[in-house]
């Protein structure tokens, strides 16, 4: 689903992505996004930041009401600000105009891959009682569940699977955004932290290790 005001640059990524066997959805109507969503169903979305009526950060969040599906921000504005924002509502990817078209086909292809891929996998990983579904991108502890974003299932999944291993901050970024470049070094921070509070809200405290300088760890 592409919901770009600008025409032009709309019909060109659109047709690119046709070419390489995408169903695409056009948005040409802006004041009722979510109701777009909802009814087109896409498993991605490339969205704009400017937007007629409400920014691509206010779709954003509606969006991430009802959806976990992968969202990549396209914008012309390259402010750490505007980027930061724009992952701590929800965005995977941020990728600022002008852009190349085969790179933003690859990062389309890539977080299909890894979402989807996530998503059929049916397995459960433990440790300190705590349970990471790997079917529905939760954790337990006990009875008590929370769901995690896209970003913090990523983090844990990788952080469980090197159980007393540090993981550097590099290869988490590699993992969440695909060409960590993009991205200031303070949002895994942010992704971090967030997942730190959702684990100790379930009262499972210092479950995620800081290595200064280097990495994070579950010990």
């Amino acid at each position: 689903m592409i919901v770009e005001d600008d025409e032009k640059i709309r019909h060109i990524v659109a047709d690119t992505l046709r070419k390489w066997q995408y169903e695409v959805i056009e948005v040409s109507s802006f004041e009722q996004i979510l109701d777009e969503f909802v009814n087109g169903q896409p498993h991605l979305v490339l969205l704009d930041v400017n937007l007629p009526m409400y920014d691509g950060f206010y779709w954003c969040q509606q969006i991430r009401h009802v959806s976990k599906v992968p969202i990549i921000f396209l914008s012309s504005r390259n402010q750490n600000m505007d980027i930061i924002m724009a992952i701590n509502m929800g965005a995977d990817d941020y990728v600022q105009k002008p852009f190349d078209l085969s790179i933003l086909v690859a990062k389309v292809s890539a977080l299909l891959r890894r979402n989807y891929t996530y998503q059929d996998e049916s397995l459960q990983v433990t440790h300190r009682q705590l349970i990471l579904h790997l079917s529905n991108s939760s954790i337990q502890y006990g009875e008590q569940t929370a769901d995690l974003s896209r970003n913090e299932f990523i983090i844990m999944q990788t952080l469980m699977r090197n159980l007393g291993k540090i993981v550097p901050r590099d290869v988490l970024m590699q993992a969440l955004w695909n060409d960590e470049q993009f991205v200031d070094d303070n949002t895994l921070t942010v992704n971090v932290n967030r997942l730190r509070r959702k684990v100790a809200m379930l009262g499972v405290e210092d479950f995620i290790v800081t290595r200064k300088g280097m990495g994070y760890l579950i010990e």
